[in-house]
């Protein structure tokens, strides 16, 4: 099962996306269309009072004399949906045996947003909702979907102890062979200095001693030709 998401600070986030995306999209709006924004799963945990986000976004402002809205709900994906807020001219709230006044509008209208709130998420709650928009003169009528889901409680916490352990070794064999590598390659290069320094020498000695020897031999020539002369 999925992971339950922090419901202030995630679904916060998550109508925050949903309102740089429209953003996005009336600003680079080519053609008068309209889209529904809403997140495809909700997680809510029992008890609990979570919003619902649906916005959309249209090439046309709206009209608050042609607008309309529809949130409906429906149990599985072949049951009868069931509208339980509506707009036309105003928010209207519409009581239901399963709802109750537990729902409330939470959006902006001025900024396209559709959002509602369930007070006290009860079991029952759990299904499909549905969030219609219609802004003449836009000729689609908009569509968002989402699938809401119900926990009795929250999913355990991960066990971050052996992951933090592995790291740490990972981390910990890493530093050593970066070192190790650092150690051989200073040990390789000292070697390569001593082994030219030496040729350097080897190679110095080599000139001294060929100097050496054409300076004797030239004192040779020289003494044997004064013999000569005398």
């Amino acid at each position: 099962m999925p992971m339950l998401l922090h419901f202030g600070r995630t679904q916060w986030a998550s109508a925050l996306k949903l309102s740089c995306v429209a953003l996005m999209i009336f600003l680079a709006c080519p053609v008068n269309s309209m889209d529904v924004l809403v997140p495809p799963q909700i997680y809510a945990l029992n008890g609990t009072d979570v919003r619902i986000p649906c916005a959309f976004t249209s090439c046309y402002k709206l009209d608050p004399i042609k607008f309309a809205m529809n949130w409906t709900y429906q149990e599985t994906s072949n049951s009868t949906e069931e509208m339980f807020m509506t707009y036309k001219n105003k928010i209207t709230p519409l009581k239901s045996s399963r709802f109750g006044d537990r729902v409330i509008f939470s959006g902006n209208l001025d900024k396209n947003d559709l959002t509602i709130t369930i007070l006290d998420v009860q079991l029952m709650d759990e299904g499909i909702y549905h969030c219609y928009v219609r802004n003449p003169p836009d000729r689609i009528q908009g569509h968002g979907t989402i699938q809401f889901i119900v926990l009795t409680e929250l999913p355990p916490p991960r066990d971050s102890t052996i992951a933090v352990a592995i790291g740490a070794s990972v981390g910990g064999i890493l530093a050593l062979l970066i070192l190790s590598m650092v150690v051989v390659k200073c040990i390789r290069r000292h070697k390569n200095q001593e082994l030219i320094s030496d040729e350097q020498k080897m190679e110095e000695e080599g000139k001294a001693d060929g100097e050496g020897g054409t300076e004797e031999a030239t004192k040779q020539n020289v003494s044997l030709i004064l013999l000569h002369c005398t």
